[in-house]
């Protein structure tokens, strides 16, 4: 007789599939990967502004490669939205058949002793230190810390992502955790066609960050350190707001009416492809990280990549790509010249980007991973 499918309930993303940030990436890849090895997983969405929009034209999936997705009542108000869904995610995923509840960064954790008292195994997977990104007030910070210790107290195991926030929760709690990091899928080449029609950019013609446009990120470092560059390349900031409009217009307004700084707004599918394949350099500046996606998408697209110096980057980049002291934008100014004045170095680094991503961060090895780990808890 054949053995029934371990069920597996996942929280704390947005909705999926998306690329709405990183944990939606991760989650709308994770998710379906496990389904393909034999898992029955159900994913708990948010009823968000995304959700209506996706009812009111007949496009709202309950479905997506073969994982089965629940809309669960949102309060959809900066501040609220996470708070409010994933309290009735986690209600709802308690009473339900699931076996093993992932949830997905700190604060969706500060309900995780309930399944547990119903039985369930309960995965946490930590993204970053989420209370020390800047977008949160006191209350906010606060209501993540409290998820995050509820997570070392009731989770019978906690995800990282980085050997620098395995250290954090040694240190701090004691509590040791798993290191399983994020996966990337095989890049597609695509040359210069849409972002040349639409934003009258051409192929290693331009530097490019793509990532939310959210303080930790170091953006105005860029903005700061690009216009102080004697180079003809143009400045691309893709991206979009994350409860942080305040900064999005301050970045607006540092760029002022520069026609060589081009905000694109939000991007995904061939647009973003093709932003990452033509791109002369990349560049995350961020002061704060916990794995970035778009750092390993970079890397898989064969960017050049330059980032601070922080270890969640310099880890992903092992020895690939170039770096400077974060927060330093005068370091930033001068590696950045160095490479606008000096192509062949650029070029140096896009092959050996491609081989590091191929060798460590690929989908199967990440839910082979995440799959033992699973066994381990439920006993198979």
């Amino acid at each position: 007789m054949k053995k029934a499918a371990k069920r597996v309930a996942m929280i704390g993303h947005k909705f999926i599939p998306s690329r709405d940030g990183g944990v939606e990436v991760v989650v709308s890849n994770l998710a379906p990967h496990l389904a393909e090895i034999g898992y029955d997983v159900t994913c708990y969405n948010r009823t968000s502004r995304q959700f209506r929009k996706l009812r009111k034209t007949g496009e709202l999936m309950r479905e997506y490669r073969g994982v089965r997705l629940v809309w669960v009542p949102t309060v959809d108000r900066r501040g609220l939205a996470a708070m409010t869904s994933s309290v009735f995610a986690t209600i709802r995923a308690s009473f339900s058949r699931a076996d093993l509840i992932h949830l997905h960064t700190e604060g969706p954790c500060i309900l995780c002793w309930l399944p547990r008292l119903f039985g369930k195994k309960i995965v946490v997977t930590v993204h970053g230190l989420d209370h020390m990104r800047q977008k949160w007030g006191r209350f906010a910070s606060a209501y993540i810390m409290q998820g995050e210790k509820a997570a070392v107290r009731h989770a019978h195991s906690i995800i990282v992502l980085s050997n620098g926030v395995r250290a954090y929760f040694r240190e701090k709690y004691g509590r040791e955790t798993v290191l399983i990091p994020n996966g990337i899928n095989p890049a597609e080449i695509r040359p210069a066609s849409e972002i040349t029609k639409q934003f009258g950019l051409a192929s290693r013609e331009y530097i490019l960050f793509l990532g939310r446009l959210v303080p930790e990120k170091g953006i105005h470092y860029l903005i700061k350190a690009y216009q102080m560059l004697r180079t003809d390349k143009k400045l691309v900031i893709v991206g979009g707001t994350s409860d942080t409009d305040d900064y999005v217009r301050q970045l607006y307004a540092m760029a002022g009416d520069s026609p060589s700084i081009i905000f694109t707004g939000f991007q995904q599918g061939a647009v973003a492809e093709e932003l990452y394949n033509n791109a002369y350099l990349y560049v995350l500046p961020s002061d704060l990280e916990g794995m970035p996606l778009t750092l390993l998408e970079a890397m898989n697209y064969g960017c050049c990549c330059v980032t601070s110096d922080i270890g969640e980057c310099v880890d992903v980049m092992d020895g690939c790509g170039f770096s400077f002291p974060h927060g330093n934008v005068e370091a930033l100014r001068e590696t950045l010249q160095d490479l606008c004045d000096h192509p062949e170095k650029v070029e140096a680094h896009r092959g050996e980007a491609r081989k590091v991503i191929a060798s460590k961060y690929t989908w199967q090895d990440i839910t082979a991973q995440t799959d033992g780990l699973y066994r381990k808890l439920l006993g198979d």
